[in-house]
């Protein structure tokens, strides 16, 4: 069976991503700071299926140890692709914003991606069967927001990482690409007041934010292999906020 990676995958976004990965009959190992109740009904469901391993991605070396770690739990199964999606953020100017988050921001977001992404590739070519990468980054990382600025550069990076990855690994069918979600409603825009969710929803086309269930499909469709032709892309899926 093909094994799936996805980073952050307790919640939110990155728990859709790992319920739609089990129901199209993939082995997931995840991984994530937490144990999340929703999480957890999902391991005792699907106990041969479905791993979770502790870590703070803040801290070099852990992106690595999940995926060493999964391999040895998984060893009669083959990695298939790897989902780059735990994220945090941080709101605030960039002159008075705290180094320390920025550093925090730089190594969950961007550092434990290329930590995870190198070693996943490693085991890619030895397999020498292909695979997908696939890298969750955000319309913010392509326009930019007020406040946002480390957040914004982080996920500028991981399309930059993207396009690279596609050059250097496209003769070993490996397809590496983004998807870069608007605002969606998850535990990341529950902090939004009232003023500031107006303004997002009035300047979308389609007058709302979106929903986990908007980006999943797409997902879906870069795991499989009617994807295989696609590399290098960067995938919004915001509603038509940034036409």
């Amino acid at each position: 069976m093909r094994l799936v990676l996805i980073s952050g995958g307790a919640r939110g976004l990155g728990l859709g991503f790992v319920k739609s990965c089990l129901a199209n009959g993939y082995v997931v190992a995840t991984c994530s700071r937490q144990m999340s109740n929703p999480l957890q009904v999902l391991i005792s469901k699907y106990p041969d299926q479905l791993s979770w391993y502790q870590c703070d991605l803040s801290e070099i070396g852990s992106a690595e140890k999940f995926i060493q770690y999964s391999v040895r739990r998984w060893p009669d199964s083959k990695i298939w692709a790897l989902v780059n999606n735990a994220a945090i953020a941080g709101e605030g100017v960039l002159a008075t914003f705290p180094m320390v988050d920025v550093r925090n921001i730089v190594s969950v977001n961007l550092v434990s991606a290329l930590e995870a992404t190198r070693e996943v590739i490693r085991i890619l070519l030895k397999q020498n069967c292909g695979g997908r990468i696939i890298n969750i980054s955000s319309i913010i990382g392509t326009r930019g927001y007020t406040g946002l600025s480390a957040y914004a550069a982080t996920k500028a990076a991981l399309d930059g990482l993207t396009r690279s990855l596609a050059r250097e690994l496209g003769s070993r069918d490996i397809a590496i690409n983004s998807i870069a979600p608007g605002y969606l409603e998850t535990e990341m825009s529950e902090n939004l007041d009232a003023k500031k969710r107006h303004q997002i929803v009035r300047r979308t086309p389609m007058g709302r934010l979106g929903a986990i269930s908007d980006v999943v499909p797409l997902l879906d469709f870069l795991l499989s292999d009617s994807s295989g032709f696609i590399t290098g892309q960067t995938f919004l899926v915001d509603g038509g906020i940034s036409c």
